[in-house]
């Protein structure tokens, strides 16, 4: 602060010599603006769940507003060709967090909710380098990372012996998976929020606990929701989960309050913060099955509860950017809102997620979806704003990975990172504030079954893969496989025609490439 100041005050003897004393008013303004624009920025990552390209109004969605998303998008730069580095959720946030592909691990698959630790403390992150630039650092919503020594093992009666506080976070406030898997509580800075030492809390995935209803025995209990497929065991309120679990009292979490329970601790985080420099990852859990939104919610969409979970969504957006404006910290913060993955409409719940559509389309007229390799499974909305650099109103086409936000967010804040730190990211930052619009040279998608794809700005490689045509659980959704190589000329997003045996030099160029990559 004091060497802000000297400098600050040289400049201002520098601007009084040269203007042969203008109004002392405007120079002090002048050395005022000066030291506000070289404070770092605080980082804000808003994480949507399943949120397709096409779910938001300002990517052509029909039917649902998201007037906060808009206005941040108005204010900032919104991209139509970002790409998460899987079409599934924990190996897409591993991926965000630690700048390396989740391939490269054999534990990051969609993990349980009593999932060990898949991120751990020997490794360096994205919170552990904020935190070491001076940032007070949190993560808040949904974690599905995993937590714990092991899995299977945790004690939830008592603090976790890994948690978040390990892996760079100062301050937590999370779900342990995502809410259709159980624990359904909310963890504190390693140990459960509000627990109920009445209510102790058990957890199993492989049976259940005698005397407990389940979905599947008890559907008339399913009185909230019910399954259309799987998500039949434990019953917590009135909705049926994945995995067992008994106890918790007070400490349960009504699904209707989980978007006012975590946004609520983001903005008292932010206010408590207000003064000091502040990294957030805030994930939410709205669109993500089980949807369902809190009342005042309820019909503002004529698409159910999908709809107006995505209303719901774009409230917290406004929640969160409302605060920074009210604090004065909005120029200066850098947001960066997009989504873990694809879309999915029925994923295990009757919620006539489908039904309703009434011609909203969530994958923006790309193939596949949530799970796929095919382009809807990976190519997210995503929306940077930064008023203090970023003019506002623009778009770009630019090729971006979110595996590289690890290195990009080391060149803004100009931080030192171990040797191998972040192995898979690359710095892009000048194509994500808007100062170019490079192209990646490549991005990788992994889809739920590890089949692997490539693409750059112009083709799409698809590797051979055994695996079935279509998801063959529920959702209907492409899944993009085939037992021959697949090309596609990637001009509008769209996987069309494979054309690898007309263009056999451009497949095989790009099967080495992957090659390559995976071989590192």
């Amino acid at each position: 602060m004091i060497r802000n100041f000297e400098l600050s005050f040289l400049r201002l003897f520098r601007v009084v010599k040269a203007a042969m004393l203008p109004s002392l008013a405007a120079l002090l303004a002048s050395c005022s603006h000066n030291t506000a624009t070289s404070k770092k920025p605080n980082v804000i990552i808003i994480l949507a769940d399943d949120l397709g390209y096409g779910d938001l109004e300002c990517y052509g969605a029909k039917n649902v507003k998201t007037e906060n998303v808009n206005a941040l998008a108005e204010d900032g730069l919104r991209f139509t060709n970002a790409h998460a580095t899987a079409s599934t959720s924990t190996p897409s946030r591993y991926s965000l967090l630690t700048g390396e592909y989740a391939w490269r691990r054999p534990d990051t698959d969609i993990a349980r909710g009593d999932a060990g630790m898949i991120i751990r403390p020997e490794q360096y992150t994205m919170a552990d380098m904020f935190k070491d630039e001076g940032y007070s650092t949190c993560a808040i919503g949904k974690w599905h990372l995993g937590l714990g020594e092991e899995t299977a093992c945790q004690n939830w009666n008592a603090p976790l012996p890994i948690a978040l506080g390990d892996i760079g976070f100062d301050y937590s406030y999370i779900m342990a998976a995502t809410a259709d898997r159980v624990p359904c509580v909310f963890i504190e800075n390693g140990q459960v929020a509000d627990y109920d030492p009445d209510a102790p809390i058990f957890v199993d995935y492989e049976q259940n606990f005698p005397g407990e209803p389940t979905g599947y025995d008890n559907p008339e209990l399913c009185y909230n929701l019910k399954s259309s497929q799987g998500h039949c065991m434990s019953i917590v309120n009135g909705i049926g989960r994945i995995g067992y679990m008994k106890g918790g009292g007070k400490a349960l979490w009504k699904d209707e309050n989980i978007a006012d329970s975590i946004t609520v601790h983001a903005t008292e985080y932010i206010r408590k913060h207000k003064d000091e420099p502040f990294f957030m990852y805030f994930a939410t859990n709205d669109v993500h099955v089980p949807r369902f939104p809190h009342e005042r919610f309820r019909g503002k969409t004529n698409m159910g509860l999908r709809g107006d979970a995505i209303a719901e969504f774009d409230w917290s957006v406004g929640q969160i950017v409302n605060t920074l404006k009210e604090l004065g910290l909005y120029e200066n913060t850098l947001i960066i809102l997009t989504s873990d993955n694809g879309p999915v409409l029925d994923d295990g719940y009757a919620d006539r997620a489908r039904e309703l559509l009434n011609g909203h389309d969530p994958s923006g007229g790309m193939r596949g979806g949530k799970y796929s390799v095919l382009e809807a499974g990976t190519v997210v909305p995503f929306i940077v704003s930064w008023p203090n650099r970023i003019s506002g109103g623009d778009s770009s086409n630019a090729l971006v990975s979110q595996i590289d936000l690890f290195a990009s967010m080391k060149e803004l804040i100009d931080a030192s990172l171990p040797i191998d730190a972040a192995p898979d990211s690359w710095n892009s930052l000048s194509t994500i504030i808007g100062k170019d619009y490079k192209d990646r040279e490549w991005v990788v998608e992994q889809a739920y079954d590890h089949t692997m794809s490539i693409r750059n700005k112009q083709w799409k490689y698809i590797e051979p893969s055994d695996g079935p045509l279509m998801i063959d659980w529920g959702p209907e959704i492409e899944t993009g496989n085939s037992n021959v190589p697949q090309l596609f000329e990637m001009t509008d997003n769209v996987e069309r025609e494979n054309v690898a045996s007309v263009y056999p030099d451009i497949a095989v160029e790009l099967q080495e490439t992957l090659n390559e990559v995976r071989g590192k």
